[in-house]
């Protein structure tokens, strides 16, 4: 299996762009439509230095995405307070029924994924009533490798993005790199953030 983003969704953009102008306006406009002015600023706001806050008006602009990923990004990713998880799969209802093999990274060690297939096997001879069948579901949880990939709809906003890009684009793992990439084809994402 491999990293995927599917199914992207992206809302508010316009309107947070219009938005990013609220600050200095002494009547409060209600225009649909972006203006050249509304795009320069908000291309100057966006662009400004993460933390300053000048840049808040990108949290307006929404993305809900699919995204498939081993557990060794979910771990990395998990540190994003404005990447949140609105359901995943779960280990703890299908682990017996994922086909553990085809689930994994290429790259996930072949010893490994016969351990797992044996105590998968062991666990489902036991005997309901066997005190140690618990014991045998913690060893499987437990042994489950990094490489296993999990999917998950996901919801996070450009302000967010801004900073998981910064912050990853230049990682060791090949799925930061598709990460970014998934972000400058957004709309508007590198003009907005002046990439």
């Amino acid at each position: 299996m491999e990293f995927k983003i599917e199914n992207v969704q992206v809302y508010g953009v316009d309107r947070a762009i219009i938005a990013s102008g609220n600050p200095m306006r002494t009547k409060f406009l209600n225009h649909q439509t972006i203006t050249e002015k509304d795009l320069s600023r908000g291309i100057k706001l966006g662009s400004v230095p993460t933390g300053t806050g000048h840049d808040n008006y990108l949290k307006g602009i929404i993305v809900q995405m699919d995204l498939t990923a081993p557990l060794y990004f979910w771990k990395q990713a998990q540190r994003y307070h404005w990447f949140d998880f609105v359901s995943s799969q779960s280990t703890m209802h299908c682990l017996l029924k994922f086909d553990i093999s085809s689930q994994c990274v290429k790259e996930t060690n072949k010893e490994i994924l016969a351990i797992m297939e044996k105590l998968i096997k062991q666990y489902n001879e036991m005997d309901d009533q066997d005190e140690k069948k618990k014991d045998k579901w913690r060893e499987l949880i437990a042994s489950l490798p990094c490489g296993f990939c999990l999917g998950a709809t996901m919801t996070t906003n450009y302000q967010q993005l801004k900073t998981m890009y910064q912050q990853r684009k230049n990682h060791r793992l090949k799925e930061w790199h598709t990460f970014c990439e998934f972000c400058d084809e957004l709309p508007y994402f590198k003009q907005l953030l002046s990439l």
